[in-house]
């Protein structure tokens, strides 16, 4: 009996082009056989837009895409039609009716070729849903009536009941809460073939066999998972730092040697000068050793420009292969909240969405993580800390300057710049004052002076950021929704690095708890929409 080969993808020399000239990839090799895969690399390096080529969603202006097996692909921005049954997204609607009209008595033949071996479909899609936490959902139910977490859940349930050879997912725990990713973790985990994650999801990428990083354009594999990968890139990375201070000792080596070669030969032209002015030499012989001396001198000063040279072309190969992934530096006095302050208070608060909240002061720069299953209340709570939403009995009342970052980031104007964009927010900020703070962002120069629309997702966060950290008044309550989302790993530890030199109050509701773990977290608020009997329709727990 012949063996099937074992599902993989094979890259050879591709490239892509966007219609307006943008190169996306060009001359990418690359091979990745049965396991998870974890796709890195920053914001705009082409992670996407390489899974899309995989699933063959773009045609690739050159080169070849080999897959060994059926494809399932899981795309970031996930459109799902909702006048549609639940049976109908998952693909399996035609087999479901016949089977019906098989059970009915109905022997066309058309049925059972729509069937074909798949009798137990039915029982499959269920199973399956139940395993994502979807078990609540009829197959007769339309897809109006699933959350956005859900309907990422549910075309996953499409994906895994094809029962495809390579998995393809692009950010798939965005927007989902903590139960919902752990389900997803489990399933992707134990899918038999070949699984490429493009992930910023810590707890997911520690679940994977390897890591492959797409950087400059290349693809690099690391064996192991994201512990292995960030362990194995510091030993590098120490290695190139050894490097890169060996060869520029070196480089100032050969710099002072060229130096006193030519302060020897400087030497010696001056003392055959003398011996010439002083008659101790004629003028055949004085002009045989001139002759003799420039030959000399010119080979020495070949063969030391040579070495120099020879330095600094080891010093740059050192240079790239040290990383200087930029840090955000921010200093905001102007930001931090006294200890005794009080921040916000709620007095017998109730959401719209019918969350009780009951009592609370909060008081100087605590850190509260606000935590809950999608549509449990997170964002109503944030509009209404804003004043964007009433509440709907009580009280919700924000002493301090606040500054509200949401899901969507739409603060920006995108055709002005990202310097005109903080000017906008920063009325009596002096312009040499905001380009100095974005330079900190890693705004520096002409970067300032590019256009929003330009940015890529994780410049367009940074610039986002900043606007609303540099804005007047300073900001003493920064309130953050899913703040990770869509961020590559670099640009989380920047979005890190600058809210933990931030000096106010911060509210953060987010399911990233990896990301949670290193803010320093002081309080947390847990909004729970499955409450027991006799309760409201949703309640909070603050710990």
């Amino acid at each position: 009996m012949p063996v099937s080969p074992a599902p993989s993808v094979v890259c050879t020399g591709l490239s892509f082009t966007w219609p307006d000239g943008t190169v996306a990839l060009e001359d990418l090799s690359w091979a990745v056989g049965p396991g998870m895969t974890g796709l890195i690399g920053l914001n705009g390096s082409g992670k996407s837009t390489l899974l899309r080529l995989i699933a063959h969603e773009l045609p690739p202006a050159a080169g070849t895409v080999q897959v060994t097996g059926r494809t399932g692909y899981l795309p970031q921005d996930l459109t799902l039609n909702t006048t549609a049954r639940v049976d109908q997204a998952l693909g399996i609607a035609r087999t479901r009716a016949a089977l019906h009209a098989i059970e009915a008595g109905d022997a066309d033949e058309r049925h059972f070729a729509a069937v074909g071996d798949d009798w137990d479909v039915e029982e499959r899609a269920h199973a399956t849903l139940a395993q994502l936490g979807l078990g609540h959902l009829g197959l007769d139910r339309t897809v109006a009536e699933v959350s956005g977490g859900e309907a990422v859940l549910l075309h996953l349930a499409a994906l895994l009941l094809a029962r495809p050879d390579v998995l393809l997912l692009d950010e798939p725990t965005n927007n989902l809460d903590h139960d919902a990713r752990r389900r997803l973790y489990e399933a992707v985990t134990a899918h038999p073939g070949t699984v490429i994650v493009v992930s910023h999801d810590r707890a997911l990428l520690e679940r994977v066999d390897r890591v492959a990083e797409l950087r400059d354009g290349a693809v690099r594999t690391f064996g192991g998972n994201l512990a292995a990968y960030e362990e194995a890139l510091a030993t590098e990375q120490e290695a190139a730092l050894r490097g890169v201070t060996a060869a520029r000792a070196q480089v100032a080596r050969e710099r002072r040697d060229l130096v006193d070669a030519q302060t020897r030969q400087a030497r010696s032209t001056r003392y055959g000068k003398k011996m010439y002015a002083d008659n101790r030499m004629d003028k055949a012989a004085a002009h045989t050793a001139k002759r003799a001396a420039q030959v000399s001198r010119g080979k020495q000063r070949a063969v030391h420009e040579q070495r120099l040279a020879a330095s600094r072309e080891r010093l740059g190969e050192a240079q790239r292969a040290l990383r200087e992934d930029d840090t955000i530096r921010v200093d905001l006095p102007a930001t931090a909240v006294p200890p005794h302050r009080t921040v916000l208070t709620l007095r017998a608060a109730r959401l719209r969405n019918g969350a009780e909240l009951g009592d609370l002061e909060v008081h100087g720069p605590q850190r509260i993580a606000l935590t809950g299953r999608n549509g449990a209340g997170k964002t109503t709570l944030l509009r209404t800390l804003t004043g964007e939403l009433p509440p709907a009995a009580g009280q919700a009342e924000v002493h301090v300057p606040l500054r509200y970052l949401p899901q969507r980031l739409d603060l920006l104007h995108g055709p002005a710049s990202v310097l005109d964009n903080v000017a906008r927010l920063a009325p009596h900020a002096d312009t040499n004052r905001i380009r100095a703070q974005l330079a900190r962002f890693l705004f520096k120069g002409r970067r300032a002076d590019q256009q929003v629309d330009t940015l890529s997702g994780g410049e367009r966060f940074r610039a986002t950021l900043a606007a609303l950290l540099l804005a007047e008044p300073a900001p003493q309550l920064l309130l953050l929704d899913e703040p990770t989302n869509n961020l590559d790993l670099t640009s989380v530890q920047q979005l890190t690095q600058a809210l933990n030199a931030y000096r106010g109050a911060l509210i953060v509701a987010s399911h990233d708890q990896p990301f949670l773990d290193l803010l320093g977290i002081t309080r947390r608020l847990h909004i729970d929409d499955t409450p027991p009997p006799n309760s409201p329709a949703a309640y909070g727990t603050w710990a």
